[in-house]
């Protein structure tokens, strides 16, 4: 009598992709999956930290900085 069991390779296949298919998905959700409120949040954080980065630039234009001169 033989211990082993019949396997179809094709089906066996496929099952193994499925798997590492759901691994993928699960690591993908882990890494970006992010709610709506945590990407408006850090959208509105990223969007002041550059207005408070405009309004400490320095305006450069002044009489000695013209053009042609």
């Amino acid at each position: 009598m033989m211990g082993a069991e019949i396997v179809n390779l094709r089906t066996a296949r496929k099952a193994k992709q499925r798997r590492d298919a759901q691994e993928r998905a699960a690591e993908n959700r882990a890494r970006f999956g992010r709610t709506k409120h945590e990407r408006q949040s850090e959208r509105a954080k990223e969007e002041l930290a550059a207005r408070r980065l405009d309004a400490l630039r320095r305006d450069n234009s002044g009489p000695d900085d013209e053009p042609g001169a």
